[in-house]
């Protein structure tokens, strides 16, 4: 019986010889990458490692740093203000970062619906979400919340009539000038940008199989069912993917804070707005305490992987993975 042999492939002709031609694209790819690399060294990698040399001196600019070991981190960790930050900055993660999760999947469900003018809806919700963290939303709060002409408290403590403003007696809360306000306040203003966690949980309610609706509608899962039962574990790595980056992004909280407190260094009202990024800028270009800074920002760094570390782990338990029936990891 005859044995058929593979055809082997053929071989692409070039005039290059073969070690040249490995060469000569090897050329061509460090000199195309050259400016990503020459970038990441320059603007990033140096200024991590610098920091973290500088985090281990005493240096303040004008003078040339001085190598004390490890005194910048136990200083701050006999610091008051900077477990006030940590403090503050904990508490306006837990207040912004769920209720924008909330938010953005509550309107996504609802923007998922086929409704008329569905596209002008979803335009009009993400818009916002251009201008987020930027001074002119901080300026446009300072005023919405301020206690004596903000239109909040203007309307709290008013209606609007046929003959004018009708008093209702009832005074609104300070907002950014009350230390039990401040935050609440700034959780509120963090709402602005929940239309980008909108647009996410929509692409992804949309990768969600119409089959598992149907086989839930089957088994006589009511829509309330089909959300807990269907639709949540389906879409659980996204959330998990919001979750994290919404934590980060809460840790860096800086701009806002910055501009209504006027770059204060008290962080008023009582230390209330002292936010943990707000702090390491005090520390660095008020103080000039370089040292403590860089100090501060390995912290952070460290704080923000460990909870990185932390939700990944919990996750194991309620984040549902498609791979995971199919035999994947």
């Amino acid at each position: 019986m005859a044995v058929q042999t593979a055809a082997r492939p053929r071989e692409r002709f070039s005039l290059i010889p073969k070690g040249k031609l490995a060469r000569s694209e090897a050329l061509w790819f460090w000199f195309f990458i050259m400016p990503w690399v020459i970038g990441f060294l320059v603007f990033t990698l140096y200024p991590i490692v610098a920091s973290f040399y500088y985090s281990l001196t005493r240096y303040n600019i004008s003078s040339d740093p001085v190598f004390i070991g490890f005194d910048n981190y136990v200083s701050l960790a006999n610091d008051r203000v900077f477990w006030k930050s940590i403090q503050v900055t904990t508490y306006y993660t837990l207040l912004s970062v769920p209720t924008g999760i909330a938010l953005g999947l509550l309107l996504a469900v609802l923007l998922n619906q086929k409704v008329p003018l569905l596209g002008v809806f979803r335009t009009i919700y993400y818009l916002p979400t251009l201008l987020a963290g930027s001074v002119a939303v901080a300026v446009l709060f300072s005023w919405i919340m301020n206690p004596t002409f903000g239109i909040i408290n203007l309307s709290i403590r008013s209606l609007v009539g046929p003959d004018g403003f009708i008093p209702l007696g009832i005074t609104g809360p300070r907002w950014l000038q009350d230390e039990n306000w401040v935050m609440p306040s700034y959780a509120i203003m963090a709402l602005w940008a929940f239309g980008g966690t909108m647009l996410i949980y929509l692409s992804a309610l949309q990768g969600v199989p119409t089959a598992l609706y149907e086989a839930a509608e089957i088994d006589g899962a009511s829509r309330i069912q089909q959300f807990f039962n269907v639709t949540l574990p389906m879409i659980s790595p996204v959330i998990l993917f919001t979750f994290i980056t919404g934590v980060i992004g809460a840790f860096q909280q800086f701009t806002a804070a910055y501009v209504i407190a006027g770059g204060s260094t008290l962080g008023t009202p009582n230390y209330a707005s002292m936010f943990y990024n707000l702090y390491l800028f005090v520390n660095a270009f008020t103080r000039y305490r370089l040292g403590v800074a860089s100090a501060q920002a390995w912290i952070l760094l460290v704080i923000i992987l460990l909870l990185t570390m932390l939700m990944f782990w919990v996750s194991r338990r309620y984040v549902h993975y498609e791979s995971d029936e199919q035999g994947g990891i």
